[in-house]
């Protein structure tokens, strides 16, 4: 080669590896996602449009159209319990809060997050993100134990468990203390408060005054609504009033053939038999349709007005163009509630204030057995229970950036898995201890491959425990019990959502074979039989 030559192929040579050096250098890395979680308060698992409810949701309809839709994913039955796994991405009695936040001596029941936890707030917080959360904590009533203390910037909401939407700290029981908290202090609402409009309004200010920070962040979206007393402002109501008077059993008829349309529920899935404690409709004098109608239609308003709020947090995503770069999830904490406000500790004030129509914003009431049954249209039985009607929720993930098109997976899902996901979204690792406290390992495993259109493995086995009533689902196959009958029932599950053909007797190894699962794992996670429980009460709902 000639000198010349040499100098040149040498010079190119270099030129390409200093252009080639230089293209990497200004590669950015992919920026981390906002992350928001936005959870519903005792809705049922058919009370939004998108999963066969006539109540207007266009923003969750929106969301699923162009996200991934799961239709068997499952929480733990109960307000508290469900936060507690939630915000952990443990099974509830591994952070403490195995039953509710009554104060109990033993460690799995004690009533808030213990220290052998994190929360996804604490866990992210390590990796670049700022923190919010609004709406309802219900994890830990004492200051000590309030969202700024457990990894959260900042927080607006309802520390306890439920409260009128109009004057949220106004007990409903005797000798009761109700708190809405500003971040670390007691805030007192003044006129004109709705509760569902307040803490989105926080939501919608804690993402626009994060944009000048330049750090992603992790919002909780913790709605009351649609958790009893019914309370709803009266434009939304009046959308609404008289679309119930068909009766009970038409709804759900009309609901039930609506979710196999959407492909919610498949072909083989049954319609529950109308719940024993629900009267024939025709029995009914017209002022109780009246009533019963005003009820569902201010229950109705209240999702209506979820999804408008559910619309401003998208907005405000859109107009600080964090929108296509956040990844919100849906879900709700629970199956319908079919609780009514009777002598059972509530004040003479409110057992009275439960006689006035539910469209009065100084009633306090609930909808009951009737209306729960209707929002959990197909399933069996309701919030506490683990029965489909208790467990499952919709589930529904928005991403932009990622999710180009509706998807929509059967794979069982469980409310333990929004940990990893978060996690696994953010680049960040689970940790194995904080603040010198050895933390449990995570039971749940990253939806992140399904969002992506991946294979996603799933679990080998969901397990489910409330009050002694129990359940484990695997594969197929669901083996669940009522306290305080304690007998096992088994059901084909994918083909049987609505759990209406008992197989136990016909599949004895099969009972025996997930009864020593469920046990195996109850062991582990420090589950004591309700019977055995201090029976002290607390915050019920």
């Amino acid at each position: 080669m000639k000198f010349k030559e040499f100098v040149f192929l040498s010079a190119f040579l270099l030129w390409g590896t200093s252009t080639v050096w230089a293209q990497k250098a200004t590669v950015k890395p992919a920026k981390k996602p906002n992350i928001v979680i936005i959870l519903a308060d005792d809705m049922g698992y058919s009370d939004i449009g998108c999963f066969g409810s006539i109540t207007k949701t266009p923003n969750l309809d929106g969301m699923a159209k162009t996200g991934l839709v799961m239709t068997q994913f499952y929480n733990a039955s109960r307000c508290c319990p469900s936060r507690a796994s939630l915000l952990t991405g443990l099974y509830q009695h591994q952070a403490g809060v195995g039953d509710m936040v009554n104060t109990r001596k033993e460690p799995a029941y004690q009533g808030y997050l213990n220290n052998n936890c994190v929360t996804i707030a604490e866990a992210l917080k390590g990796s670049g993100y700022n923190t919010y959360m609004a709406g309802k904590w219900h994890v830990g009533t004492a200051q000590e134990h309030w969202p700024v203390k457990r990894g959260f910037d900042h927080y607006f909401g309802l520390i306890d468990g439920a409260g009128s939407y109009f004057r949220p700290t106004h007990p409903y029981r005797p000798n009761q203390h109700l708190t809405v908290a500003l971040d670390d202090q007691p805030y007192t609402p003044g006129d004109n408060f709705y509760a569902t409009n307040a803490y989105a309004g926080y939501a919608v200010k804690y993402i626009k005054d994060n944009k000048a920070t330049g750090k992603p962040f992790f919002l909780y979206m913790a709605f009351t609504a649609p958790h009893w007393p019914l309370n709803a402002l009266p434009e939304d109501i009046a959308k609404y009033k008289g679309k119930f008077m068909v009766g009970w059993d038409k709804l759900r008829e009309e609901r039930f053939n609506r979710m196999k349309q959407l492909g919610i529920i498949n072909s083989t899935t049954q319609l529950s038999p109308r719940d024993k404690n629900v009267p024939d409709w025709n029995s009914l004098t017209e002022q109780e349709k009246q009533t019963w109608d005003d009820k569902m239609a201010t229950y109705s308003a209240m999702i209506d007005r979820m999804d408008q709020n559910i619309g401003r947090i998208r907005q405000a995503l859109k107009e600080t163009g964090q929108d296509q770069n956040t990844v919100i999830m849906f879900l709700s904490d629970n199956g319908a509630s079919s609780e009514s406000i009777k002598g059972n500790g509530f004040t003479p004030e409110m057992i009275a204030a439960n006689l006035k129509p539910a469209s009065d914003p100084s009633s306090f009431t609930a909808y009951g057995f009737t209306g729960a049954n209707v929002s959990n249209t197909p399933l069996t039985l309701f919030k506490h229970w683990v029965y489909e009607g208790g467990i499952a929720t919709p589930f529904i993930v928005n991403y932009p950036a990622v999710i180009k098109a509706h998807k929509k997976s059967e794979q069982p899902g469980h409310i333990v898995d929004l940990m990893a996901t978060c996690l696994d979204l953010a680049g960040a690792q689970y940790p194995k201890t904080y603040h010198n406290n050895t933390i449990k390992p995570t039971e749940g495993i990253s939806l992140l491959p399904l969002i992506q259109g991946k294979t996603w493995k799933g679990h080998n086995a969901l397990f489910f425990e409330h009050e002694g009533n129990r359940a484990v689902r695997q594969g197929d196959w669901k083996l669940v019990s009522e306290y305080p009958a304690n007998q096992w029932h088994l059901y084909n599950i994918v083909q049987d959502r609505s759990e209406t053909n008992d197989l136990a007797t016909q599949n004895p190894e099969k009972v025996k074979a997930l009864t020593a699962l469920y046990e195996q794992w109850a062991n582990r996670i420090g589950v004591i039989p309700f019977e055995k429980l201090d029976k002290r009460k607390g915050d019920e709902f």
